[in-house]
């Protein structure tokens, strides 16, 4: 018998392929460095944070039926995650992520998530046939949710019952895909993780802070937003107010992955009774040691 979750994630679990060079790099540069190739995709990325800090994680996502799909699931089940609820497609390839970083971070990067915009509300089966919910009786629990999905699907998600009980987190993939996260503005159960550059793009506007860009966003609509600016402060905003705080100075040596680290971090502090001011404390310093190579728990 499959075990409980504690938390589902939904949307991108896919291969991560990282080139990373310990140089400074710019448009041409081939300088030498390290590839990796590691399970990864927002979603997942999450998912595994959670699962550092003790939580049982659940993915909801596409995965393709070939070779690279059964490698992915093993490596994904050893690695601590529930992937019964993983919608398996025998027409869809394994989505792919390749990203370059260099010591000035991140160069360029390329999601190739076709297949689970494919696959589309199929990875939400669970949710309604009774296996994990239903709408008589909608899951109840957390749920990490993140851009990578459709407009169509995530318009869908926002205005469906399934997740009317749920506590809801929600990211964009990336800067380029904030636009899809606009239904949840306004929505009252989503609790809203972007930067500084992906909260402008919601808003249509720029911020120069953090704090300013909760602020932006709460006045859009949002029931909460937590806003990260890299190495400056991060501020979350809610109606009784936008609190901020600085990150950790570190040695900065990777990126990808370090927002996920974030958000995976914050919902453990929470779940497990922290304050506000504790909670984003303690997501502050996860991603911190993150991105400085160490583990973020």
């Amino acid at each position: 018998m499959t075990t409980r979750p504690d938390i589902l994630c939904i949307g991108s679990v896919l291969w991560d392929i990282i080139g990373r060079a310990p140089s400074h790099m710019r448009q041409g540069s081939d300088v030498p460095g390290r590839i990796t190739r590691l399970p990864g995709g927002v979603a997942w990325n999450i998912a595994m944070t959670l699962a550092r800090f003790g939580l049982r994680p659940a993915a909801l996502s596409a995965i393709g039926q070939d070779a690279e799909g059964d490698e992915l699931m093993t490596a994904c089940r050893e690695m601590g995650a529930i992937m019964d609820y993983v919608y398996r497609s025998a027409d869809l390839p394994t989505d792919t992520y390749m990203a370059v970083e260099g010591k000035n971070g991140l160069i360029a990067a390329i999601a190739d998530a076709h297949s689970l915009e494919a696959a589309g509300d199929k990875i939400l089966a669970p949710l309604e046939n009774g296996t994990l919910g239903s709408e008589a009786a909608p899951y109840g629990g957390l749920i990490a949710l993140d851009g990578n999905l459709t407009q169509r699907l995530l318009d869908q998600i926002a205005r469906s019952t399934l997740f009317a009980a749920a506590d809801l987190r929600v990211a964009p993939a990336s800067p380029g895909k904030a636009e899809r996260l606009m239904p949840f503005l306004r929505h009252s159960r989503a609790v809203l993780y972007v930067n500084l550059e992906e909260a402008g793009t919601l808003c249509q506007t720029e911020f120069s802070s953090s704090q300013a860009a909760a602020e932006g966003l709460l006045k859009r609509g949002a029931a909460r937003a937590l806003v990260t600016d890299g190495g400056n402060a991060a501020s979350d905003g809610t109606a009784d107010g936008v609190i901020t705080q600085q990150p950790p100075a570190v040695m900065v040596t990777r990126v990808t992955g370090a927002g996920d680290t974030f958000m995976a971090a914050h919902i453990v502090a929470e779940s497990q009774g922290s304050s506000r001011e504790e909670a984003l404390a303690r997501a502050l310093t996860a991603a911190a040691k993150y991105v400085s190579g160490e583990h973020a728990t």
